[in-house]
């Protein structure tokens, strides 16, 4: 076998060990058949060019290899093909005080059966008591259950 052709091997072989890593992750397949690639690769050249090719083949690949990972998670070429979003969400911090049964409020969205709510000037999620309430009916909390606002629709 050629040299172009191992050489080739062992560079697709590493694109998909690299791939695997910081692409591809837990899809095995891809590196494993870079693995296999590069591992035959070497085998090529310690079959058709004997031991001492091979062996310098086997530390070029393996060089190359910590190279190109320690370049690929150092630069910043990968950043942008990541996410960098971050997650704003929040759960529901009820405190004891800010709500309690009996107070009144807005549901800003519609309560089917949960939604948000405005109570006492703070945005909440609620669970409807009924199963549907339209978006800006007032409402009443009937009881708050840690961090669970439970209420119903005024008019009734």
């Amino acid at each position: 076998m050629g040299w172009l052709v191992i050489v080739t091997l062992i560079v697709i072989g590493l694109i998909f060990l690299l791939l695997e890593i910081l692409v591809v992750p837990g899809a095995t397949v891809v590196g494993i058949v870079g693995a296999a690639m590069m591992a035959f690769g070497v085998y090529s050249a310690y079959s058709s060019h004997g031991a001492v090719a091979g062996t310098y083949t086997l530390g070029a690949t393996l060089v190359f290899s910590i190279g190109a990972l320690a370049l690929a998670l150092k630069s910043n070429t990968w950043r942008r093909a990541m996410l960098g979003s971050e997650v704003d969400g929040r759960v529901n911090i009820v405190e004891a005080e800010k709500v309690k049964p009996g107070d009144e409020g807005i549901a800003i969205t519609r309560l089917n059966p949960m939604g948000k709510a405005m109570i006492n000037d703070e945005y909440y999620e609620v669970t409807s008591k009924d199963n549907l309430i339209s978006q800006n009916t007032e409402i009443i909390v009937t009881k708050v259950d840690g961090n669970k606002i439970i209420v119903k629709s005024k008019s009734n």
